[in-house]
């Protein structure tokens, strides 16, 4: 009997994945939120035999694709289904195989974060916590949250692009 698939991390591996192909394919924010959603929710009803990292986030770019082509058919968005094919293995040509080299980007940038940021991205993505909740543990306000972790991110996608050569 196969393992039951823990969908709770796989959302968490993915979803951003997901989420920038779909604004890659032209989806506005909004519509980009839903049509990740509903990848996921498809995925809950009808699971899929779990590969491995890279075979999931294939299966799932599918899924989301299926999802955007049926939203465009409704309504028109697009000129042809060739654009969207061209759209599609241009985002395979960007993305083949540096998911393992960006990680290991974020985790070498990631050493460098210290003091006070480094416990805020601790507790807002590993701990999970709410940006008011960070606040009222180290006495600062919400505001200041916001801008350590605006600025922290900053710093770590400047580090990223400068280890993968500018190419993120």
């Amino acid at each position: 009997m196969e393992p039951s698939l823990d969908v709770a991390a796989l959302v968490e591996a993915h979803h951003a994945g997901v989420w920038r192909y779909l604004r890659y394919l032209g989806c506005d924010r909004a519509l980009a939120d839903d049509l990740t959603q509903e990848t996921f929710l498809a995925v809950m009803q009808k699971p899929f035999e779990y590969r491995g990292s890279r075979e999931a986030a294939g299966y799932l770019r599918l899924a989301a694709r299926n999802l955007f082509l049926v939203h465009v058919r409704r309504s028109k968005l697009i000129k042809t289904v060739e654009d969207l094919e061209q759209a599609d293995a241009a985002w395979e040509r960007a993305h083949a195989d540096d998911s393992d080299a960006r990680q290991r980007a974020l985790n070498e940038c990631l050493q460098t974060v210290q003091g006070k940021a480094r416990q805020v991205l601790d507790l807002q993505y590993r701990d999970k916590r709410s940006g008011e909740e960070i606040a009222a543990l180290l006495k600062i306000t919400a505001q200041n949250v916001r801008t350590i972790v605006h600025r922290a991110k900053a710093a770590l996608k400047d580090c990223i692009d400068k280890k993968l050569g500018g190419e993120a």
